[in-house]
Order: structure tokens, then C-alpha cells, then sequence
């Protein structure tokens, strides 16, 4: 297995100083403008650019993750549509170049991954997030709010237009589950938030380049036996990246915990996720803030869940997992 981090595409010494130290060496970063202060990523020079900073560290760009650009207008449908399609491509044709291999996406429109509550106490202090629906805020303005049958036709729309270049490029897409995965949220249909949403992804077109995120603790809050349902994905291959974290709680009421202390077995998840064939990059997902870190105020992305030392605690409790099941990490 692949063991990487997300880290800024703008050098921060504490946080790629870390990753180095604890022996990552493959790294997932976001190239938008406003984290990169470069152009758009499907620019070539931007995106060089940023490969050339983590290069310049001793790091490799294994993938990207999350909106490189504006996306929301093929996710809702909306004008400029097919011209950030266009743009969507070039971004692939400027990863293939640079050797980058996996883009994680995601189809949520209008709002990302969401939490209501950021500093929830946890183990000795740390602060976790959690979202309540009964917490969550008034609709959105209506030309925000879409349909679920329509997000459906606009996501087709989208893999159509965009395997055919991804697989010319050798290029993984990896589709991560809605978080929290329910619909609607705050008037705006979410598509996916079952298992059966992902088989219906990948039944569209059988490409090599056409995949998913395993975000373990999503499926988890959907009610999914993670077992159960990643075997066959794991087995024909669909699983291009792993995302590891822990929830107590359902879709409509959760929070997160420390990776070795919520319900999911970790030992077993890894030792399964290696058994049926998984050698692809993994990292953690999000973790507590601890002693000398807070969280800030959310506003998705990589906002909250991202601070140092519990990524320091998740890496090499992983790891221990790993080596003590006799799995291979780089």
C-alpha cells in the first residue's frame, strides 16, 4: 500500500516538514487558485509548478483531490457547463504530462462536505467535528438547489465527456461518497449515498479509469457492511483510493473519532482492504486537533480535520497495522 498525505499546495514548513519526518513521501494536494496562488491547475505551467515545489521538498504528487477549479456549473448543470468541461479535460492532459495519477472528485453541488460543529471534546481534550440535522441551516437560494435526477444526468454528462481522455491519460478518477451521504441537505439533492449509487456509477462504462474513493467512515455512515460491499470492488479493481477515518453515529447524527478508538476495526478493514488486492495509495482522512491545535471555523475543504499531530498519530498507527500484518508500505 501507498501511504500519502494531503498537504497545501503552497509550502507550509510545519506541515510538509512532518510529513517528511514521519516518512511520507506521496502526496495528494488541491491545485486551486485560492490554496496554490497560481492559475488554474488546467494550466500546465500552474500545475507544473506546484509538482516542482513538492519535487523540490523530496515529494511526488501521486493525485489530486477535490474541485481544482469552479466546478459547480457541471455539477449543476448551468451555463459554461461544456467550457469547464473543457477545462476539466485539459486538467487531465496536464496530469498525464506531469505524471500525476489519480484525481479523488466528488459530485456534491453547491455544498461540499459539511459539518455543524467543529470542537466537539473528545479523548483527553482533543476537538473533533459532528454533524446533527437538526442543527443544519435553511435551504439554499433556489438556483443553487437541484434535483437528484437532474444531478444524476449532469454526472453521466460529465464521465462521458471526460473517461475518454482519462483513460488516454492513464489517469484514475475516483469518485468519493457524499459527506454526510443524505438528501436532500439544505434543499440540495445528494445522489451519492449508497453502494448502490457507486454500482450504478461504474456500470455506466466500464473503464479502467472509472473508480472510487473507499472514504471508509462515509459508507459506514450510510449504514453500508464495509465488507460486504468493497469486495467485489476491491477485487475488479474500482477502489482507487482509500480514505481511512472513524464516526460514531449515522448519517443524520455523528461524530468523528481518533482512528483507534471509534466502532470500525482497523486491524481488520487494512488486512481485508490487502487481501482482496488493494496496493493503491491510502491516506487518513480527517483527524482530532490536539494539544496546541484548534480548529477553525468550517468552511469545507480542508478547513477542519487537518491540523498536524493527529495525521502524525493516524500515519503511524496505520503503519504499525500494517507492518504487524505483514503488509508491504512505500
Amino acid at each position: 500500500m501507498i501511504f500519502s498525505a494531503l498537504l497545501p499546495a503552497t509550502r507550509d514548513d510545519r506541515k510538509w516538514s512532518l510529513a517528511a519526518q514521519v516518512g511520507v513521501r506521496q502526496i495528494i494536494t488541491k491545485a486551486a487558485s485560492d490554496l496554490s496562488g497560481l492559475p488554474p491547475p488546467y494550466s500546465y505551467r500552474a500545475l507544473e509548478t506546484i509538482v516542482g515545489r513538492f519535487r523540490k521538498a523530496g515529494f511526488s504528487v501521486y493525485g489530486l483531490e477535490g474541485d481544482q477549479f469552479d466546478m459547480q456549473p457541471i455539477k449543476l448543470g448551468t451555463g459554461g457547463r461544456d467550457e469547464a468541461i473543457d477545462h476539466y479535460r485539459q486538467l487531465l492532459r496536464n496530469m498525464g504530462r506531469l505524471g500525476i495519477r489519480l484525481h479523488c472528485y466528488n459530485f456534491m453541488a453547491s455544498l461540499g462536505w459539511y459539518r455543524t460543529r467543529v470542537d466537539v471534546p473528545a479523548r483527553g481534550g482533543a476537538q473533533v467535528s459532528e454533524f446533527r440535522l437538526t442543527d443544519v441551516g435553511e435551504d439554499l437560494a433556489p438556483e443553487l438547489c437541484i434535483t437528484e435526477d437532474r444531478l444524476w444526468q449532469n454526472l453521466l454528462y460529465f464521465l462521458d465527456a471526460v473517461l475518454p481522455v482519462a483513460e488516454e491519460e492513464g489517469i484514475q478518477l475516483a469518485l468519493h461518497p457524499d459527506d454526510p451521504p443524505l438528501s436532500p441537505l439544505r434543499g440540495v439533492g445528494r445522489i451519492l449515498t449508497s453502494a448502490a449509487a457507486f454500482d450504478r456509477v461504474l456500470a455506466h462504462r466500464d473503464s479502467p479509469s472509472n473508480g472510487l474513493t473507499f472514504c471508509q467512515a462515509t459508507f459506514r455512515a450510510m449504514g453500508e457492511d464495509l465488507v460486504k460491499i468493497s469486495t467485489p470492488w476491491l477485487r475488479s479493481g474500482k477502489v482507487h483510493f482509500l480514505h481511512l477515518r472513524d464516526i460514531e453515529g449515522a448519517s443524520h447524527d455523528f461524530r468523528e473519532t481518533f482512528h483507534d478508538n471509534g466502532p470500525t476495526d482497523m486491524v481488520a478493514m487494512l488486512r481485508h482492504y490487502h487481501a482482496h488486492g488493494f496496493d493503491g495509495p491510502l491516506r487518513p482522512d480527517h483527524a482530532p486537533a490536539m494539544y496546541g491545535e484548534v480548529q477553525g471555523p468550517f468552511a469545507s475543504s480542508t478547513s477542519v480535520g487537518y491540523e498536524m499531530t493527529g495525521k502524525i498519530f493516524a500515519l503511524g498507527y496505520l503503519r504499525g497495522i500494517c507492518e504487524a500484518s505483514g503488509i508491504a508500505v512505500n
